[in-house]
């Protein structure tokens, strides 16, 4: 039984890495599109 549990814990783990990595990466990228988005718009109106 030890085994199992062991088995789902390095399961859980790696799921928990994988969507700790995606959720990361999304709001990086949200984070840094939003402004340069704005800043193109902005530009963009005055041309």
């Amino acid at each position: 039984m030890k085994f199992v549990d062991d088995l789902v814990g390095a399961i859980y783990d790696v799921f928990k890495f994988i969507m700790r990595s995606i959720g990361y990466f999304l709001v990086g990228t949200i984070i840094g599109a939003v402004p340069i988005y704005l800043i193109v718009w902005i530009i963009r109106l005055f041309q």
